[in-house]
């Protein structure tokens, strides 16, 4: 494993010498806008795994996604290695069906400290709930992005994390009551503490999302990816892009259902993703909003 060679997958040309938040700011967006949030292997007979060698062989040498526990279990390792001061956080995801957050901790985070401020850095949650800039962790600010306005909030020790977006312009009215599309213009997102975790700790986590009848990742076969512009996200045959901010406080929503025979070359044009096994795609509805 070598940082030229991760470097070369995210096409990242710029300083490796400041630990400063700029530098880190411009590798990850380089990050999120080349490695794909994306469950594919559970769909097509692979097994995730949480050991790094795995991890790095599959996003950089392959040229795969992955979701939050692979994601950012490379970005933190990048980062470490690059000499910022960093650790992993374990959140606990919202869902919105349920209006409840999980009881189990799922969600793997990296917090970066740069002169005495830290920061929240997660490549790995995708869709419009992606920021595309670390956050400060600072309680009851504003953070204006590209995706929208994010915020976090400290009670008792957890902190919480929320988005608002902007109002969303649908042209293909067949899918202006998607359930894929998230009603709330204010969504909660993750609660989280401050204890440090390593990857053990989600291990078994690992194994009952992409193993369990109740897992989100079961259920849905999902892709994101995000542009300069936006994001694109293959969810079973829904294929959605989105432009942010296209009209003033409005983002522009397309929606296309692409047939069986599309969606491998869609994958390859969309998002760069050539599997070595077939997919089998899938969307229960319900459960996931973009």
């Amino acid at each position: 494993m070598n940082l030229e060679e991760y470097f070369a997958r995210t096409d990242y040309k710029g300083s490796l010498e400041k630990q400063d938040l700029e530098t880190l700011t411009d590798i990850f967006q380089h990050h999120i806008r080349a490695v794909p949030f994306e469950n594919l292997s559970i769909h097509c007979g692979e097994k995730i795994t949480l050991e790094l060698e795995h991890v790095y062989n599959k996003i950089v040498r392959r040229k795969r996604g992955g979701w939050c526990m692979e994601n950012n279990q490379l970005l933190g390792w990048v980062l470490k290695r690059l000499g910022y001061d960093t650790s992993f956080l374990g959140a606990y995801v919202f869902n919105p069906h349920q209006n409840a957050y999980a009881t189990i901790m799922t969600h793997l985070v990296v917090k970066v400290v740069i002169d005495g401020k830290a920061y929240i850095v997660d490549g790995g949650f995708g869709v419009s709930y992606q920021m595309w800039q670390p956050m400060e962790l600072v309680s009851g600010k504003d953070q204006p992005q590209a995706p929208g306005v994010f915020r976090f909030t400290e009670k008792n020790a957890i902190w919480y994390l929320e988005k608002t977006r902007r109002k969303q312009y649908i042209p293909n009215q067949n899918f202006s009551n998607s359930d894929l599309l998230e009603k709330k213009e204010c969504r909660k997102v993750y609660m989280f503490s401050l204890e440090p975790q390593t990857v053990e700790d989600f291990r078994f986590q690992c194994t009952y999302l992409q193993t369990s009848p109740d897992s989100l990742f079961t259920k849905k076969s999902i892709c994101t990816l995000q542009t300069p512009d936006g994001f694109r996200a293959l969810i079973g045959w829904t294929l959605t892009e989105t432009t942010y901010n296209y009209k003033e406080n409005m983002d522009l929503v397309e929606f296309v259902t692409l047939e069986d025979e599309e969606v491998e070359k869609t994958l390859k044009e969309k998002f760069n993703i050539t599997l070595d096994r077939k997919l089998v795609p899938i969307n229960v509805k319900g459960f996931y909003t973009i």
